[in-house]
């Protein structure tokens, strides 16, 4: 079955024809949810957050930042992105809370530095991989996008990208691009081996809340059921281990920060 991202770039993929499919199938909407609840959990935030919903779409992930209840920490306000006309229009017809703008995530995020409490993306990052023409390369998209990101997140910030990267290639390409825009940096993985796997993508912006576990981007999930831990920080410390075994449930890797995100504050 060919990839959406293999046919069209996402602004003609995404039609009236298709941004209304996708909207209105029970399926697809079950499955966002489950995401983007996910990634607020990944997030942990315990107030109300101005969050930016990268490739926010039709406004699935946005109605649910918006519904969040104030015992669980929100509700949130959220400005969402997409790059199709048709998908923010579904928006604006189905009156969802956010601001919206039109715009391609791969020129850049365009808003001042540190306008944001934390990110959200739910499949969307992996379209960055594929260039329209000779003349983008997929590394320029990656790299305007995430340098953006991580000069809209304030210092302590955090986004969590949901993505589907076709092969480990790109699956590379995206998390490298982010350690070298100066985000710490992991992977988590819910269901590996099975059809159902999902990978997300967890950024933290130096300083802030981040400090109190010297950076370590495994501080991002400490306390989670099932989650195995493989650290490059940790490395020194674990001389002697050669493998960690999955759980069951997920597992995450960290990076080493870049110099960009020390200077931040890291």
């Amino acid at each position: 079955m060919s990839r959406p991202e293999d046919t069209l770039p996402p602004d003609l993929h995404y039609n009236d024809t298709e941004a209304r499919k996708y909207t209105t199938s029970s399926r697809i909407q079950n499955i966002q949810a489950s995401m983007t609840n996910r990634a607020l959990e990944l997030l942990d935030l315990k107030t109300p957050s101005l969050l930016l919903d990268i490739g926010c779409g039709s406004g699935l992930s946005g109605e649910i930042l918006s519904a969040v209840p104030e015992d669980e920490g929100g509700p949130h306000i959220w400005v969402g992105m997409d790059i199709s006309a048709s998908m923010l229009d579904i928006a604006l017809q189905r009156d969802v809370e956010g601001d919206l703008m039109l715009s391609d995530i791969g020129q850049g995020v365009p808003f001042r530095a540190g306008s944001f409490d934390a990110a959200i993306s739910i499949s969307a990052i992996q379209w960055l991989c594929n260039a329209e023409s000779s003349e983008v390369s997929s590394a320029g998209r990656l790299s305007r996008f995430f340098g953006g990101l991580y000069a809209s997140l304030k210092r302590g910030g955090r986004a969590v990208c949901q993505f589907y990267p076709k092969n480990d290639e790109q699956r590379g390409m995206i998390t490298g691009a982010a350690i070298k825009a100066g985000f710490g940096a992991g992977i988590l993985e819910d269901d590996p081996g099975t059809k159902s796997a999902k990978l997300y993508l967890v950024l933290t912006v130096g300083g802030g809340d981040i400090e109190t576990a010297n950076g370590d981007i495994t501080g991002v999930v400490k306390g989670m059921d099932g989650v195995d831990v493989l650290d490059a920080r940790r490395k020194h410390k674990e001389k002697g281990r050669k493998d960690v075994k999955k759980g069951s449930k997920a597992w995450i890797f960290g990076e080493e920060r870049t110099d960009g995100e020390k200077r931040k504050g890291g």
